[in-house]
């Protein structure tokens, strides 16, 4: 029978090696895995991290691999691309820093080496190369030997586990394919078994790798977060009457569906998919993850009450799978298709697709494959990029007949793209409210396409906004408070809450995450739109909104904690419960008693003097906060950008007048705002061709974001645009413009009249 060993520790590191070791080598750096050499450098800020070749090794005695007349050792992440050797020889070259692999070991010694190759360097053929995420080095996964013996079931195919399950519900019963694939099947048989709560309900015998079908009476369903029961298809190889190998997996029976107009359907009744993205990475340790972390980002989500997660953008861990199968959540899954089309990069995504559905095949949480994200950024005409979709679509399609495939649009794509019709259902990725336009344009964009399209399932793939610790009374789009994160969530919980035709909705992100391009918000190197920080360590008042909203679990919740010090002498308290009445107290007097309305969200407004102990009680539960009166603006409140070029306090903003303060939208919807945006524009301009002969590029272009921009595609996002702020256009830009050219352009809209002023 199979034997498996893990082997994370007492490895050897080295960054500077520049051949493959031939014997033990006495200068590297000894670690265990999992490991990433850019758990630091690549979540600090400036586009900096080390992207190259690293190497790593292990001595191995003959006597400590696992018995079995051949053997093979697994990979369960190594990004991004990796060649394998053992004892100098080659043995395995893999793309795609993600998935499982393996490799058949050779020519074993009393003492060998087992060496890594590992490189993350950009290229043009292996995705991702450009997304806003670090894309860290290493080997972050567990690495495993397999001792079979020589009659054994596949290890050789694309990672795969060996063992097919397809269930099909028929009434109150299910029929359940099996198929399993095998290395040298001569004289052999294969014993299915199904097991039910540790017990054997149905088994069967076949010979070699022939599909069998086997029934369950009275099926018990795989019915989300309700009741996720999960059964387990045993394998056992049997050649000449001896057991020789065994494989297992779990698996659930459910049907689904998706509706155009009802959203998604489990087991035959609505059940709305109502969740977050999530990116793995966790402070200095990157994506290099122990089983705990796992568990603790689970946790986190269920406590939100999201009933599913789009695991963006790449494939996640085993562990990961397993711990949605057992919790009832529905998973997007995709591969790293993003951002930037590569004409080289077509079999790197047709090899990362057959590995993501092969290896991930048996898990019931798992309905659709994501063909790729915001991939139509430089726009979706690209006849190579159309033709890359439709086979990857195919390929789904061909390997997998029961479930769907989706694909996360960025919002400049036009909804009738041919790109934007590929894929079975649709999500957009929509930051109104955040990268420009407003929150309320987010429901009626969704309408517009849905009346277009009436039959086409369209969901939400990604929105949010970014939140630090930064505190205000007057929230604004754009500055970053925990403040505005919460009313840009409360107004797009609303607002999705009125559509039960989105098929799916996912937050952008359940957490903080490394990306090391970004200079936003005042921490550089990290994407903030996460309701929970990168450490797991504080849950913004925005997840408690979506908690009071999603989960049935009694709660109370009172925002603002962390902003204690305020000036003004009447403040607002928001507070998320849902429960049918909330009551506010301060310093132990009731201020005020409120039912609940449509959404769980409470608004009251307290006097501020002095310090004053907050309690909102609510159901028998209580949450508890200070506020304290100020005469001057806590400056630890306001963000402070690393390298801004001004800043708020330089910017004078006359009553009655324009300044870089307001938004371009507004400026434009007067005549005198109008001709001076014409002025900035052409300043604008003038920046972009600076940078297109410097760049010895053609046509001209802007880098927002760590994203190279098109005269076009700015063009077609104005209407976002116009919600955003001039001073928040000129952060975008990457310093291109001095305080004094900024401030030139303030003096400009300074002399204009604001009419709403």
């Amino acid at each position: 029978m199979r034997i498996t060993k893990i082997i994370n520790g007492e490895w050897l590191f080295s960054k500077s090696a520049k051949s493959v070791p031939v014997s033990v080598p006495a200068d590297w750096e000894a670690l265990n895995l999992p490991y990433t050499w850019n758990g630091k450098d690549g979540q600090d800020g400036g586009n900096d991290y080390y992207r190259g070749t690293c190497w790593f090794a292990k001595s191995l005695k003959a006597d400590e691999l696992p018995e079995g007349e051949e053997k093979y050792i697994q990979f369960d992440g190594v990004n991004s691309s990796c060649e394998v050797f053992w004892n100098g020889k080659s043995i395995a070259k893999h793309d795609g820093g993600y998935s499982t692999f393996r490799a058949k070991i050779v020519d074993i010694k009393s003492e060998n080496i087992l060496a890594v190759a590992v490189d993350n360097t950009p290229n043009n053929r292996v995705y991702p190369q450009n997304a806003d995420f670090t894309f860290y080095g290493g080997i972050y996964r567990d690495v495993s030997l397999i001792g079979v013996p020589e009659n054994h079931f596949d290890l050789d195919y694309y990672g795969s586990p060996a063992i097919m399950v397809t269930p099909e519900i028929k009434g109150a019963d299910a029929e359940i394919k099996i198929k399993t694939f095998i290395k040298d099947d001569d004289n052999c048989k294969v014993r299915y078994e199904i097991i039910a709560d540790g017990e054997v309900i149905a088994s069967q015998i076949k010979d070699g790798d022939d599909e069998v079908e086997i029934e369950i009476k009275n099926v018990h369903l795989w019915n989300g977060l309700k009741d996720p029961y999960l059964y387990t298809a045993k394998a056992t190889l049997i050649c000449d009457g001896k057991e020789v190998d065994e494989i297992s997996t779990r698996f659930g029976c459910r049907t689904f569906k998706i509706d155009p107009e009802k959203g998604f359907i489990l087991n035959g009744e609505e059940y709305p998919l109502r969740g977050v993205s999530r990116h793995q990475d966790r402070p200095e340790i990157g994506n290099a993850l122990l089983p705990k972390h796992h568990k603790e980002d689970i946790d986190l989500i269920l406590e939100l009450g999201a009933t599913t997660i789009r695991l963006a953008h790449y494939q996640h861990s085993q562990v990961f799978y397993d711990l949605c199968d057992e919790a009832g959540l529905v998973l997007w899954a995709e591969i790293p298709y993003i951002s930037k089309h590569m004409p080289d990069g077509f079999d790197n995504t047709v090899s990362q697709m057959k590995e993501l559905i092969v290896q991930n095949y048996n898990h019931p949480s798992i309905v659709v494959w994501g063909l790729s994200n915001e991939i139509t950024i430089a726009g979706a005409a690209d006849p190579d990029l159309i033709r890359n979709h439709k086979k990857l679509n195919e390929l789904c399609h061909e390997m997998d007949k029961t479930r769907l495939t989706t694909v996360a649009s960025v919002t400049m794509c036009s909804i009738d793209a041919e790109y934007v019709h590929i894929s079975d259902v649709l999500s957009y990725n929509h930051y109104f409210g955040w990268y420009g336009g407003t929150t309320d344009m987010n429901g009626p964009w969704f309408d517009d396409f849905h009346k277009k399209y009436p039959n086409k399932p369209i969901g939400i793939s990604e929105y949010g906004c970014e939140a630090l610790d930064w505190h205000t009374s007057n929230p604004v789009q754009g500055d970053y408070t925990e403040e505005y994160q919460a009313y840009y969530h409360e107004e797009l919980i609303k607002q999705i809450a009125e559509r039960p035709y989105l098929w799916a909705t996912h937050v952008w992100n359940m957490f903080d995450f490394a990306a090391d391009a970004r200079a936003e918000g005042g921490e550089n190197g990290m994407n903030h739109k996460g309701l929970v920080t990168f450490d797991r360590k504080y849950k913004k008042d925005s997840f408690y909104a979506y908690k009071a909203w999603l989960n049935p679990e009694p709660m109370v919740h009172i925002c603002g904690k962390r902003y204690i010090d305020r000036v003004e002498n009447v403040t607002k308290v928001t507070v998320y419960s849902n429960q049918p009445e909330v009551e506010l107290f301060a310093n132990g007097v009731s201020i005020d008693k409120q039912s609940k309305g449509k959404y769980p969200f409470f608004y009251f407004e307290v006097k501020n003097e002095g310090e004053t102990n907050l309690t909102a009680k609510a159901g028998g539960l209580e949450d508890s906060s200070v506020i304290r009166k100020v005469d001057k603006p806590n400056e630890a409140y306001i963000m402070k950008e690393e390298g801004e070029v001004i800043n708020w306090f330089d910017i004078t903003m006359p009553d009655g007048r324009y300044s870089i303060n307001d938004t371009i939208g507004d400026i434009m919807s007067t005549l005198g705002g109008k001709l001076a945006m014409v002025k900035i524009l052409l300043k604008l301009k003038n920046a972009m061709t600076s940078g297109k002969e410097k760049n010895g590029k053609k046509g001209g272009g802007l880098e927002v974001a760590g994203f190279q921009m098109s005269v076009g595609m700015i063009k077609n996002v104005y209407g976002m645009a116009k919600g955003f702020t001039v001073k928040r256009v000129f952060s975008m830009l990457g310093g291109k413009f001095s305080k004094e050219q900024i401030l030139e352009i303030n003096a400009m809209l300074n002399k204009v009249k604001n009419p709403k002023n």
